[in-house]
């Protein structure tokens, strides 16, 4: 039966987390990428590890404690950020270090832990995403796209130049803070699915591929959300049929697109070029000066 993965309760539990990590994983790693900070998830995902190993231990929602300690933790590594200087790099090792570390003690402390309940937040797991699960990561799935989508401009200007952004007006510390906590968020959304470990990458390959073949902000975010959607779909689907971990295997086409896409880009810049020179030859008159809004900037 074609679509017979439809079936199993787990599935579709697993399916409607699939869709909301596809849709928030870019969705903010697009700006995380702007920064030039395409590894912080990777780092909030340390940290998240702690808030799981005390969500056992204490016998509550690991994914609403890993949501309160890794938004903690990226709050820390902004201030970090700001006040660190030079001592900066080694003060967020040991946060993220101390925060692996402080996860799997926690967990092998409790009584409901286990090295399985790890691996499935590590690596992700079908199976093991509940109601409660689905519960929790539509709320976070729909604060992270209300963020990322209700403050585009602001987050944008402030990812682009924050020199610039602190001149026109803009809260740009509030706005740094806004995307980091948006950033952990999206974390504790995509861990049951993709794991702690290979959430980083999707948040950064789909908008990694998407920029090959695009050239304003807009089209960017938008086919990064549709890749990303795609992968982690096809990826959900293909763990089901080939019994294999669904993070890694949404992470491998991930890279399989952005692989595909980087031999389309050339052959696509060329002809670009060339649509451009027949353009330039036919125009007469050019209005120098116009600006251009977020929608057209290059990224």
């Amino acid at each position: 039966m074609l679509l017979e993965f439809l079936n199993p309760p787990f599935m579709q539990r697993a399916l409607i987390a699939a869709v909301l990590v596809g849709i928030t994983a870019p969705a903010i790693g697009i700006y995380l990428v702007q920064r030039r900070q395409a590894l912080m998830g990777d780092g909030i995902g340390h940290i998240a590890m702690t808030g799981v190993g005390l969500g056992f231990l204490l016998s509550t929602s690991p994914v609403w404690m890993a949501t309160a300690v890794a938004v903690a933790g990226a709050v820390t590594m902004e201030l970090i950020r700001w006040y660190g200087h030079t001592r900066g790099d080694l003060a967020l090792a040991m946060l993220f270090y101390g925060g692996m570390a402080g996860g799997v003690m926690l967990i092998n402390l409790s009584d409901t832990g286990s090295n399985a309940n790890l691996t499935s937040y590590l690596f992700g797991s079908l199976s093991t995403v509940s109601e409660s699960d689905v519960i929790a990561i539509c709320v976070l799935a729909a604060f992270v796209v209300l963020v990322t989508v209700g403050l585009r401009r602001q987050m944008f200007a402030v990812s682009q130049d924050e020199e610039f952004a602190r001149v026109t007006g803009l809260p740009v510390r509030v706005l740094n803070l806004l995307i980091a906590v948006t950033a952990a968020v999206t974390v504790t959304v995509a861990m049951r699915v993709v794991g702690l470990l290979l959430v980083s990458a999707l948040m950064v390959v789909p908008v990694a591929a998407a920029q090959q073949i695009t050239k304003s902000f807009k089209v960017t975010f938008v086919l990064s959300v549709v890749i990303g959607t795609g992968v982690t779909l096809a990826g959900t689907v293909t763990s089901y049929y080939q019994d294999v971990p669904p993070g890694a295997t949404i992470v491998l086409l991930a890279i399989a697109v952005f692989v595909v896409l980087t031999a389309l880009a050339a052959p696509l810049a060329k002809r670009r070029a060339r649509a451009s020179e027949a353009k330039g030859s036919e125009c007469t008159l050019e209005v120098p000066g116009a600006r251009r809004g977020t929608d057209d900037v290059h990224v």
